[in-house]
């Protein structure tokens, strides 16, 4: 099952119109009138909303009431009311697929493409960093963004960086908690991770020809099964969800005040305003300042923590000698 923002099939309009009259019934011949669709078609896209996991009650005599909408991030609801420019304005949705990520690059080179959204109610082959591979559980949210920016090609080991500040902005703003920000790009709550971000780059004569962002959030997931699954593997360091904190929170409205956070210091990054951008990552971290250990292509590297460059690459200090490192596995040490 997939859907698209820029297709409005009979059974959004008659949804949009539950939605927008949510205090009342309507009949079903109001809204035949009203929408200029048979009584027949209206029942038939009443069973389909309510198949797509919208509650519909029905009474003899009055008629429908929408009266709880889909957890389910469809395109019609991520674009509904969503302030931003240009990110998330155009959403494709897939109820299963093998990663956004592997659609998102398929897809980027159009572009009409840029700010596009790719969203999946399950991935079976989910991406993660360096190759591994992303649990994307049932009521988890895995999305991709295509985007098309201005900012030179030094920027790009930033925008990881960029992108985790702006997601645990969006975070605060809907759950009033703060993540922690661990690098290069993970989020925790009480040393628990509760979301990762992958970014791909295309390049094309040493410019950027589009960039992917990946992000898979543990919304509401089953922190027991994740943990069952990953306890053995090399650098767990626990998993959270975010329902655990909040469970009125509807994925909507996470999602949609992250693209808004991302549209703001996405600019901020064409416009090569990255220094905020870094202060308020620094502010937010659970690395800086601690000793950490880093397994590098090149080797482990230990030290402390002092602080990231403008690259977005983590300093290590160790006695008299000073590392900088792109890219790791990072581990933050008790001593």
């Amino acid at each position: 099952m997939t859907f698209n923002s820029f297709n409005n099939p009979g059974f959004v309009k008659v949804l949009k119109f539950l939605q927008t009259h949510n205090t009342e019934y309507l009949s079903g011949q109001d809204l035949s009138d009203v929408l200029r669709i048979s009584r027949v078609a209206i029942w038939k896209h009443i069973k389909k909303i309510q198949e797509l996991g919208y509650t519909v009650e029905s009474k003899q005599k009055l008629g429908y009431k929408l009266t709880e909408n889909s957890d389910s991030l469809f395109p019609w609801e991520i674009t509904s009311d969503l302030k931003t420019k240009f990110i998330g304005q155009k959403a494709y949705y897939f109820d299963t697929i093998s990663s956004t990520q592997d659609q998102a690059l398929k897809m980027a080179n159009e572009s009409e493409n840029n700010g596009s959204v790719i969203i999946a109610e399950i991935q079976t082959g989910g991406k993660g960093r360096d190759g591994r591979k992303w649990i994307s559980p049932k009521g988890g949210i895995s999305f991709s963004i295509i985007l098309h920016p201005k900012f030179d090609i030094s920027i790009t080991t930033l925008f990881p960086i960029a992108s985790s500040l702006a997601l645990s902005k969006a975070i605060e703003n809907t759950f009033k908690i703060t993540p922690e920000l661990k690098w290069p790009n993970d989020l925790t709550i009480k040393g628990n991770k509760i979301s990762g971000i992958l970014v791909d780059v295309v390049l094309e004569s040493n410019k950027i020809e589009s960039l992917i962002l990946g992000v898979g959030i543990n919304f509401n997931v089953d922190v027991k099964a994740i943990k069952k699954i990953l306890k053995e593997t090399p650098n767990f360091y626990g998993v959270s969800s975010l329902s655990e904190y909040n469970k009125k929170i509807k994925p909507i409205e996470l999602v949609q005040n992250f693209f808004v956070e991302l549209e703001k210091i996405y600019e901020l990054l064409n416009k090569k305003q990255t220094k905020n951008i870094i202060s308020e990552w620094t502010k937010r971290s659970s690395t800086i300042g601690k000793n950490v250990e880093v397994n590098t292509s090149d080797g482990k590297i230990k030290g402390k923590a002092v602080k990231i460059d403008e690259d977005g690459a983590l300093i290590i200090s160790n006695k008299n000698k000073t590392d900088k490192v792109i890219a790791g596995d990072i581990i933050h040490l008790s001593k």
